[in-house]
């Protein structure tokens, strides 16, 4: 039950981050999104993690150039519609700027439950949170305070590889505008590139437009951008399938126009794109089940990472159904690009006959099955779900969500600082 003295606390740490103008919206349904107390990590730990999420981050880049040197694979194992394998061909295996490792501490070691490289988000939370409170704690270090400068330095170091010709100082940032659920992502993007003398315009893939006089301009709201920020989903740009066998999309048809404007203007050097559009590869989860049924394609060193971090994953088709049946508990469906918690089943979180017509309705070709994994649990019964956000294959920092059971859109947000000698 939270008393009154608990709630004059967080409606104090809630205008705290109202003021910030980032983060507006500390309730969710009447219940707190944040925390005040911090999740602290040792410095072995925070180590410890930042080397594991490197390490499977080069992982998925060895994913990443094997299926560049054998195209069939986009057909034959991962199953990518026309328009995807148009998005990853333009890109080859250009696919990582900024990512979120999500990793869980158990006994058997970190375990890692995916990494988003298409649109990760959390960065607002992770910085904003960490500002407010890490003052109070004399003697342990906030892990976030690189993260822009970092991400920053990213995007205009590939922008300068890519761009062909001196690019106007403008940013745009493209994501779904109707939704408002990433808003404090957008605001915080917008501010690092204006503090740097950049103009950002936002809006929608249905706001891309090419220039009329130059190969390859992009512009958004017609005015022209040579950096995008994309943060639309790429399964959101291509043909939309239902993970479902008896569900139903209304908007299903690709982005053709939106999408050939920009990879046009990656290809014509006038417009850089961040995330790369080859991250709707690796953002497909069946490419865990790539590492597992193709292990022997990977460095020897490679296999190691997958063994000891990648729970065992399977293509669902390729498993028995009476087997999944028998082993209900041992198992967690997933859709290739469901987002954690969305088309996520987990077998002993649900009855057998949910589970049943679950995999009755999980539509062929678009799920994986993965071994279930028991993250340890705090004295509360929370699992601590541990972001690592990794910027060009390196860790810059650490966003922390609490929640008894599986992460999902009920998990809190809490700060993360670190304790220990450097």
């Amino acid at each position: 039950m939270v008393n009154d003295a608990s709630l004059l606390e967080y409606d104090e740490l809630a205008r705290r981050i109202v003021d910030g103008k980032i983060l507006t919206d500390p309730w969710l349904e009447g219940r707190p999104r944040f925390r005040k107390e911090p999740v602290f990590v040792t410095r072995e730990q925070q180590r410890a993690l930042y080397r594991a999420a490197e390490d499977v981050a080069a992982v998925y880049n060895e994913l990443c150039l094997t299926v560049s040197d054998h195209p069939e694979l986009l057909d034959d194992f991962f199953g990518l519609t026309p328009v995807q394998k148009a998005m990853w061909l333009a890109s080859t295996s250009l696919w990582h700027g900024i990512a979120r490792a999500d990793v869980f501490m158990t006994d058997d070691g970190l375990a890692f439950a995916e990494l988003n490289c298409d649109t990760p988000t959390g960065e607002a939370e992770a910085v904003c949170l960490n500002a407010i409170v890490a003052g109070d704690h004399a003697g342990a270090t906030d892990p976030n305070t690189s993260l822009e400068p970092r991400f920053v330095a990213m995007v205009l170091a590939l922008a300068a590889r890519e761009l062909t010709s001196g690019p106007p100082r403008r940013v745009g940032l493209v994501y779904p505008t109707e939704m408002t659920d990433d808003l404090s992502l957008v605001r915080l993007y917008k501010s690092w590139f204006e503090a740097r003398g950049y103009e950002v315009v936002l809006g929608s893939p249905y706001n891309l437009s090419s220039g009329p006089d130059v190969d390859g301009e992009v512009r958004l709201f017609d005015v022209p951008i040579s950096i995008m920020l994309r943060h639309y989903k790429t399964d959101w740009w291509g043909e939309r399938v239902p993970a479902w066998t008896d569900a139903v999309i209304g908007d299903a048809e690709p982005l053709h126009g939106p999408l050939r404007t920009a990879l046009e203007g990656s290809a014509f050097g006038r417009c850089s794109i961040v995330n790369p559009f080859g991250a709707v590869l690796p953002q497909n989860k069946r490419a865990m089940a790539f590492m597992w049924e193709h292990i022997h394609r990977f460095s020897s060193r490679s296999a190691e990472i997958i063994e000891k971090h990648i729970p065992v994953t399977s293509r669902l088709e390729t498993m028995h159904s009476e087997q999944l049946l028998a082993q209900q508990a041992e198992w967690v469906i997933k859709s290739a690009y469901g987002a954690e918690g969305d088309e996520v089943v987990i077998g002993r979180r649900v009855t057998p006959e949910i589970w049943r017509a679950s995999l009755a309705a999980a539509r062929p070709g678009h799920w994986i099955a993965q071994r279930y994994f028991a993250a340890h649990t705090t004295r509360d019964s929370e699992t601590t779900n541990y972001g690592v956000f990794l910027i060009a294959g390196e860790a810059a920092g650490l966003y922390v969500r609490v929640q008894e059971g599986p992460t999902d859109e009920r998990a809190v947000s809490a700060p993360v600082l670190v304790r220990g000698a450097s």
